[in-house]
This record gives structure tokens, sequence and C-alpha cells, in this order.
């Protein structure tokens, strides 16, 4: 069974810094398009960053300059650097993944999330 595996979440000060990592699990024929998602009390869920199997990236304007989404494909894991954190950070991200089962089959899958806390 394919999962994605979510870890690094953790509560920090205003202005520190956290890395987010995703691995997929299980049997897979490719991982293609992943992204990082956030969803506040309350609130919907919303983009932080994608980043394509070639490696190409999209930012939220709010993260843009702070936040670094990579991928290292070998180990089918995402990450995400987030640097100069905000109180308004503070969310549940989750993880995603567009995953091919066999070639022209496709399936998103999402994480279980993991909650950043950015507090004094």
């Amino acid at each position: 069974q394919v999962q994605l595996v979510e870890s690094g979440g953790d509560l920090v000060q205003p202005g520190g810094s956290l890395r987010l990592s995703c691995a997929v699990s299980g049997r897979v024929f490719g991982v293609n398009t992943m992204g990082w998602y956030l969803q506040a009390p309350g609130q919907e869920r919303d983009l932080v960053a994608t980043i394509t199997g070639g490696g190409s990236t999209n930012y939220a304007e709010s993260v843009k300059g702070r936040f670094t989404i990579s991928r290292d494909n070998a180990k089918n894991t995402m990450y995400l650097q987030m640097n100069s954190l905000k109180p308004e950070d503070t969310a549940v991200y989750y993880c995603y993944a567009e995953i091919s089962a066999w070639p022209g089959r496709t399936f998103d899958y999402w994480g279980q999330g993991t909650q950043v806390t950015v507090s004094s």
C-alpha cells in the first residue's frame, strides 16, 4: 500500500527554521508532481509549494524567499526547508503526491499532516 510518511513538524520561535520531510512508501512506478499544502484552523487547505518530477517549482507568494521545496528522486522523498518562520505560518502541513502505479495511471495521495507551530 502506498503511503506518504511525513515528519519534521515542531514548535519553533519566530525567525526559526524547520525542515519537513515526506517519504513515499510502497510500490510505485513513479512519483510525479509533489507538493506541500497547509491548513490553518477553520481554513481551507492552501498551496505552499509544488515540485515536478523534473524539478520545476512553484511557491505561494507568502513563502517565496523563505521556503524551499526539493526532492530526492532516488529516495522518493520530498523536503520543505522553512526559514524565517512567522506566526502566520502556523498550520498543519500536508504532503501531496501524484503517483503513477503504472504508466498512464495516476493517483493522488496525501500524508496525514505534520503540525508546525510558530510562537514565542
